[in-house]
């Protein structure tokens, strides 16, 4: 799958979720409360930012790792396997939790 596709199914994904927009033209990413929690990366590769505790339930039950982009891994962010972009459903689930997380948090 290229970047294009990646970047049509990160869009679906997006609208899924009511709660926020898609920002980012070269990189496209989601932000609320002043942090980032979604970015889809010029390799074509999703992270979802959660808290530390989510963070390792969500990579040991996806048998994932953490997101890296631009070479620097993004702190409690993991990456999400290809396989899940064929189910919007749960996916949208995930980040709307990472959304809730970002919200918990100090406003920036």
């Amino acid at each position: 799958m290229n970047w294009e596709e990646k970047l049509k199914i990160y869009d679906e994904l997006i609208d899924k979720c009511h709660r926020f927009e898609r920002q980012g033209k070269t990189v496209p990413f989601t932000s609320a409360n002043g942090y980032m929690f979604s970015i889809l990366n010029k390799a074509g590769e999703l992270g979802i930012r959660f808290g530390k505790y989510a963070q390792k339930k969500h990579m040991e039950k996806l048998n994932t790792t953490v997101f890296k982009s631009h070479g620097a891994t993004m702190r409690g962010y993991i990456l999400i396997p290809d396989a899940m972009l064929e189910d919007l459903d749960t996916l949208a689930k995930y980040l709307n939790e990472s959304y809730d997380h970002v919200m918990s948090l100090e406003p920036k």
